[in-house]
């Protein structure tokens, strides 16, 4: 005996459209749960953790002008962070001095190295940076890889020290608007530099995980005190060494 099938047929066609407007329908869902619910959740433990940081944003010169936004940051003792630097290849910078502007003279002059040349000073914490570190690229310190930390206070647990910084490229020298000095003149793109620096610990094996949290915001036409164009997205990345 045979049965017939009265239901009615769904062509391929009605089942392609079907699963494209269930697909339309779920996937701003799904989109509105990661966008505003469980990243932002994620994102605000980090916010939270670093809650001290949230007003601090960007460097000052000595004459008070806005000069780099803050990109960096550490969290471990001065040993620590010291031994962990080294590894990654970084060295620390010669405190201005007599000698140092006598040896930065010589390579310019000489075109010789100055791996360790001095960094113009800027003010946090309404202080010079703690520490500067760098790297050259080539054979003079015309172009560089540098950076400046500062140690965060009230510090709650000595091996928990937090340091933040602002990083950058060197692209060339030139002198100061105001007051002739010879300096540096940044590359635009500073997140480039924040991104390198965290690599460098990374492949030193110096890390425990990298933090994120807003720093000075996005920022599509920055400039610094001595007036380098910059840009950012504004996230300060924050290294936890081992």
């Amino acid at each position: 005996m045979t049965t017939l099938d009265n239901s009615p047929k769904i062509s391929p066609r009605f089942r392609k459209w079907k699963w494209f407007f269930l697909v339309s329908a779920v996937a701003p869902l799904i989109y509105g749960l990661l966008a505003y619910i469980l990243f932002p959740l994620f994102w605000r433990v980090d916010e939270h953790r670093y809650g001290n940081l949230n007003s601090i944003k960007i460097t000052h010169t000595a004459e008070g002008i806005p000069s780099d936004p803050i990109n960096i940051g550490l969290v471990g003792n001065k040993e620590s962070l010291q031994s962990a630097l080294s590894a990654a290849g970084w060295l620390p910078a010669d405190p201005i001095r007599l000698t140092s502007l006598w040896n930065l003279l010589a390579s310019l002059s000489l075109h010789r190295p100055y791996p360790t040349a001095p960094v113009s000073s800027l003010y946090l914490f309404h202080r010079k940076e703690d520490l500067a570190y760098e790297k050259d690229v080539g054979k003079t310190f015309r172009r560089r890889h540098h950076f400046r930390l500062w140690r965060v206070d009230p510090l709650s647990d000595a091996d928990q020290v937090i340091w933040i910084g602002s990083a950058s490229f060197d692209r060339g020298i030139g002198f100061s608007r105001r007051d002739g000095q010879i300096l540096h003149h940044i590359a635009p793109n500073i997140d480039a530099e924040r991104d390198y620096f965290i690599a460098t610990l990374m492949k030193a094996d110096k890390l425990l995980r990298v933090d994120k949290v807003t720093g000075i915001g996005l920022t599509l036409n920055g400039r610094n005190g001595e007036g380098d164009w910059y840009y950012t997205d504004g996230i300060i990345k924050i290294g936890i060494l081992k």
